[in-house]
């Protein structure tokens, strides 16, 4: 004769159980689980997505002003190393200068000892900037070539020169610019700091 202990499930009711749990594990969800976890997700979604907007935009047009910040750095040091001028002008095709002040085709660096502002013959290309991404823009505040003289100053520049870039939306959060004083010294600026607007 067997004898049942209280609380403790028989050797027949754990059988049971576990059918009964195998059962609820094959099920999967139901609906309004489903349409709960989907509703959840979809408000996770809209909260981070203009968070995701805004990290790739600034990385973007950061990317894209220190670029140019960069190129100018350089030739300016090439200017002074060289010993003879340095140019950085606006380039649709990466080999002449284009004579524009929108800079957003690209650009290029080249050294320029006659100090004239085009690629002449003998006048290598240091660097070469393809087109900025996308429709954002770079306005070159007047200037569609920056030449360095072997003492690192712009030549032929009266003031300070601000070269802007603004993404499509010309929203003041992503603008950036590059000022650039007479006497050679670049800054990157946010909008609103300076003359950058």
């Amino acid at each position: 004769m067997r004898r049942s202990f209280g609380n403790l499930p028989s050797e027949r009711g754990r059988g049971r159980s576990a059918a009964a749990a195998a059962r609820a594990a094959e099920r999967g969800f139901t609906m309004p689980e489903l349409v709960a976890t989907l509703t959840v997700a979809a408000v996770v979604t809209a909260l981070v997505m203009p968070s995701y907007q805004y990290v790739t935009n600034s990385s973007r047009v950061s990317a894209e002003i220190n670029a140019l910040l960069g190129d100018l750095q350089y030739a300016r040091a090439q200017a002074i190393k060289e010993g003879q001028p340095v140019t950085v002008c606006a380039s649709a095709d990466g080999l002449t200068c284009s004579g524009v002040t929108a800079w957003q085709q690209g650009w290029i660096v080249f050294s320029d000892p006659n100090a004239n502002a085009t690629v002449d013959a003998g006048e290598p290309i240091r660097r070469w900037q393809k087109p900025l991404t996308g429709t954002d823009t770079l306005d070159g505040g007047g200037l569609s070539a920056l030449s360095f003289n072997r003492d690192g100053f712009p030549m032929a520049m009266a003031g300070t020169a601000t070269m802007t870039l603004h993404d499509a939306s010309a929203t003041a959060r992503w603008t950036r610019c590059v000022q650039v004083t007479r006497v050679g010294r670049l800054v990157t600026e946010l909008s609103g700091v300076g003359a950058c607007l």
